[in-house]
């Protein structure tokens, strides 16, 4: 069985991630969405929130394309979670060239560390290429519309927590 780790704070979920889970499904049997803790990012949402809506919006995706998708909360080096899981690949998100020199730098590390696990970039569809969780929070604050970046469901959760 091919295992993937699709790693990520989803702080929200976006399309943008919806768009990499959905190509990463065709490439894996089982895709192990890893969701950070990461507290020095200060997340908007709590890790359970994250949790609920990663697997809302991308379990039933996985099973209409025919693969396992599983939420899994980590707090430990990537490394060590694609161990945890079974994961033989890492599967990575690229927007922009900004983005392949950090990604480059943390794959580097990762196969000092294991170079049996390796890593695969999708890049994003060109129309999400913009999207961004940060910048979509930041709308979402300011009482701007985010519906065309994220499902619903989150935008929902964001007017909710923004009290909009």
């Amino acid at each position: 069985m091919r295992v993937g780790l699709y790693p990520g704070t989803f702080d929200p979920v976006t399309h943008g991630h919806i768009d990499i889970i959905r190509r990463a499904c065709s490439l894996v049997d089982r895709l192990v969405i890893g969701v950070a803790i990461n507290r020095d990012k200060g997340p908007l949402f709590s890790l359970e929130e994250r949790v609920a809506m990663v697997e809302a919006e991308c379990v039933p995706l996985g099973k209409d394309r025919g693969c396992e998708v599983v939420v899994h909360p980590f707090e430990n080096l990537l490394i060590d979670c694609a161990h945890d899981v079974g994961a033989g690949v890492i599967i990575r998100g690229l927007r922009a060239v900004a983005d392949f020199e950090y990604e480059f730098q943390m794959v580097g590390m990762n196969r000092s560390m294991d170079n049996s696990i390796e890593t695969v970039f999708l890049m994003a569809d060109a129309k999400n290429q913009a999207i961004a969780s940060k910048l979509v929070k930041e709308i979402a604050r300011l009482d701007g519309d985010v519906s065309k970046f994220v499902t619903p469901a989150v935008n929902a959760a964001l007017k909710d927590r923004f009290g909009k």
